[in-house]
């Protein structure tokens, strides 16, 4: 049965998802919420505990995505970042990881690759 969150469970996940948890070591984030450190410590082997975090941790960035989707391209451009050019344009939905077959023809063209290949490697094994 999965653990019941109360308002000192939300306190914590409040510190715990600023950047570097607001400058708090983990005594001090149980100190501020009014329980002991090793209380702290097993709510985090919480599965429940740790997904509020996560959830308020995507909260407090949504705010900022704007600004940093502007920032992106001025990076790709001025640092020739290649991998965050691919990451900003599979985000936009310009770049998938699907790959389209056509198979267009009468059958035989399996047939002609077939030989093609039988060819090159013959003649690979002549060179031998």
């Amino acid at each position: 049965m999965a653990k019941k969150l109360n308002e000192q469970h939300y306190a914590a996940i409040a510190i715990l998802a600023t950047p570097k948890r607001s400058g708090l070591t983990y005594k001090q984030v149980a100190e501020t919420v009014g329980i002991a450190e090793s209380t702290l410590h097993e709510w985090r082997k919480l599965d429940e505990f740790n997904e509020a975090v996560k959830t308020q941790v995507l909260r407090n960035a949504v705010e900022h995505l704007p600004d940093m989707f502007a920032s992106i391209p001025k990076h790709v451009i001025e640092d020739g970042n290649a991998a965050l050019f691919r990451t900003y344009i599979q985000s936009l939905g310009m770049l998938t990881d699907r790959i389209d077959i056509s198979t267009s023809g009468n059958g035989n063209d399996v047939d002609t690759m077939k030989a093609e290949i039988a060819r090159l490697q013959a003649k690979d094994s002549d060179k031998v």
